[in-house]
């Protein structure tokens, strides 16, 4: 008989319900709803098991805090 650890259940749960909140955090791109918040969530869940992931939410964060202050900028030279 098959005998499955405590650890393999564990990341392919986190895989699954990382990777189904990411693929609906991309269909918000497209459809209404906050993708900008479901995407980075997807992430989040799946980088406390994968590395790969841990290293996209990282990259997702410095893009964003360049994104915010290039913004962030552009309203002060409105002003």
């Amino acid at each position: 008989m098959l005998q499955v650890g405590y650890k393999f259940v564990r990341r392919l749960i986190i895989f699954l319900v990382g990777i189904s909140v990411l693929i609906v955090g991309i269909a918000m791109i497209v459809l209404p709803g906050p993708a900008i918040l479901v995407i980075p969530l997807g992430l989040a869940i799946l980088a406390t098991e994968f590395v790969w992931a841990k290293i996209m939410l990282k990259k997702l964060k410095e893009k964003s805090a360049d994104g915010a202050k290039t913004i962030k900028d552009w309203f002060s030279t409105q002003s």
